[in-house]
């Protein structure tokens, strides 16, 4: 890890769903000052669709989920990081938020950016009763039930939170964000 780096940086954390899942890798390319926060149920997706998180620009920075307190954290309360993106968000991860349970890397980030009053983007994915999603062997089709439906409701109330439901959303509430950032900066 760099001792040096430009703050304040855009946090992304991956969950475990393959839900546009290599759109979002593209995404993060994009991205100037990003730090990942990557699951473990993340690290097996990336294998699953043979991604490589090293082909990210070198200034990204990697953060896996290997410790029980999950120690980067404490980087939400040193003013490094201006938004959170969240995604994709599998229905578990969004289930968790809502409730307050922190127990993985991203639902811990996603805990300590409220606490820092820190703006959250949520990549929701089981946002509409029947969907296509692409799974590593190809295109499938799911029906998310009701209590997942209303998890992304209720989460849609909570504060400096934004949900989106598709990656054109992603694009522009992570873009819109950006240049408030930029022009609060200049």
């Amino acid at each position: 890890m760099s001792a040096k780096v430009k703050t304040p940086r855009l946090a992304w954390a991956l969950t475990g769903s393959g839900h546009f899942f290599t759109e979002c890798l593209e995404l993060m390319r994009e991205v100037p000052d990003l730090d990942l926060f990557v699951t473990k149920a993340a690290a097996e997706v990336v294998r699953m669709y043979r991604e490589k998180l090293d082909a990210l620009p070198k200034n990204v920075r990697i953060f896996r989920d290997t410790t029980a307190s999950a120690a980067p954290v404490g980087l939400f309360y040193q003013g490094v990081y201006h938004t959170l993106v969240v995604g994709p968000a599998t229905s578990n991860t969004v289930a968790k938020c809502v409730y307050g349970i922190s127990d993985t890397l991203a639902t811990n980030v996603f805990a300590q950016a409220g606490k820092c009053r820190i703006p959250s983007i949520v990549f929701a994915c089981d946002t509409a009763p029947e969907m296509d999603t692409m799974a590593p062997g190809g295109m499938v089709k799911v029906w998310p039930r009701r209590v997942d439906l209303d998890n992304v409701d209720r989460l849609r109330s909570f504060e400096a939170t934004t949900v989106v439901e598709t990656l054109d959303e992603l694009t522009g509430a992570l873009r819109e964000r950006l240049a408030c950032v930029s022009a609060s900066a200049s």
